[in-house]
């Protein structure tokens, strides 16, 4: 009976049309859930946040210096759905037992399995809380940054949490991220002199300039990697120039590219390589840091999640830091331990987005035992 609750709740969670930044109405489903939490709302910029929280300790005697705040996270919007769907991309069809729905894996699928693990606890040696953003898909800059703000401003940061994100690959369960590459953007700029294809001499051609500096800048790795992050890498995303002619040379050529950095390697290292390769060469240089590389630090946190899933749907998940960057930074940022777990992510962003019923049921029973086992240590 519940687990049905939980997708009937998750289909009206799928029906609203939440394009980033766009709330339409889903927080107030989720406080009817939980209407014996605590509301907290911090929006701005048009970006509508929530936090629930309980603490279901208040009245125990238990000392404060052992009780824990145990966070789930998440963002209730989506990205555009496109067109070329097999069902209405917001329809919440189900199909041979797969729910199929824009954000049904990233990422109410994982909130709803959250909500639903949640509503079964009845003790706790804390406060157990959920954190909710309308933009993580968008510029996120009004998000959860702004929201753990507040809590550290009341004194409500959460000890751990978890962000349902989809990062099981192709097993429910099989990957937790435990941190994240940072990410660093880049825009090169090389200066020449237009002029008429003809009378090359008195050109200054960017594209001649570039050409032999090219191979020693696309796809280059700066470190090693290590245990826990793959090697840092600059992958070359953009090269422009010149006004789509056949008989005038550029007066410039730019050249945008990213590298996901580990620890090891930071924006002067990049700046040092470019400047190497670059010798005599005029250029310019901007980088932005749009995020930083961060690890957990907790191992309980990640025992009793990799527990968690080993117990409830036989499991041996691996501890990972790839992929792109996600709000768990945000988390990490405020000095809070978090891991991720959520659905399979071979569909997020795609059409037909889809989940078997099956791996959100078997998510919101890892929840709920993990979230039972962080009890039991402390």
């Amino acid at each position: 009976m519940q687990d049905s609750r939980m997708i009937d709740f998750l289909v009206k969670l799928i029906q609203k049309e939440s394009v980033t930044p766009n709330e339409c109405g889903i927080y107030d489903l989720i406080k009817d859930e939980l209407s014996d939490f605590n509301i907290i709302n911090c929006d701005k910029g048009g970006v509508k946040n929530l936090f629930l929280y309980k603490d279901f300790s208040k009245d125990s005697s238990v000392a404060k210096s052992s009780k824990i705040h145990l966070c789930f996270a998440g963002h209730i919007d989506v990205v555009p759905s496109g067109s070329g769907w097999k069902y209405p991309p917001f329809g919440g069809v189900i199909e041979n037992d797969i729910l199929y729905g824009r954000g049904v894996v990233d990422m109410k699928g994982g909130i709803a399995s959250f909500i639903y693990a949640i509503k079964k606890i009845k003790n706790f040696n804390g406060i157990l809380s959920i954190l909710l953003t309308s933009d993580e898909e968008g510029d996120g800059i009004y998000g959860t940054k702004i929201m753990l703000e507040h809590l550290k401003s009341i004194d409500l940061l959460p000890d751990f949490a978890i962000v349902a994100e989809p990062t099981s690959m192709d097993i429910l369960g099989d990957t937790i991220k435990i941190g994240r590459r940072g990410s660093i953007n880049g825009i090169l700029k090389i200066k020449g002199i237009q002029g008429h294809v003809a009378y090359p001499q008195k050109c200054i051609n960017p594209i001649d300039l570039i050409a032999p500096i090219l191979p020693k800048l696309s796809n280059i790795t700066f470190d090693n990697g290590d245990e826990n992050f793959a090697e840092s890498r600059l992958i070359i995303t953009d090269i422009r120039s010149g006004m789509e002619t056949v008989n005038v040379t550029p007066s410039e050529l730019k050249i945008m590219f990213n590298v996901r950095n580990n620890p090891h390697t930071n924006q002067d290292s990049i700046k040092q390589y470019i400047a190497s390769i670059f010798g005599e060469i005029p250029y310019s240089l901007v980088l932005k840091q749009s995020s930083y590389p961060f690890i957990t630090h907790s191992n309980v946190l990640v025992e009793s999640l990799s527990k968690a899933i080993k117990d409830t749907i036989g499991i041996n998940s691996i501890a990972d830091t790839s992929g792109g960057t996600s709000d768990a930074r945000y988390f990490s940022d405020f000095g809070v331990n978090v891991v991720e777990l959520g659905l399979i992510n071979k569909t997020i962003h795609a059409v037909d987005e889809c989940s078997k019923i099956d791996d959100i049921i078997n998510l919101s029973s890892i929840f709920y035992y993990f979230i039972n086992d962080m009890n039991k240590g402390f």
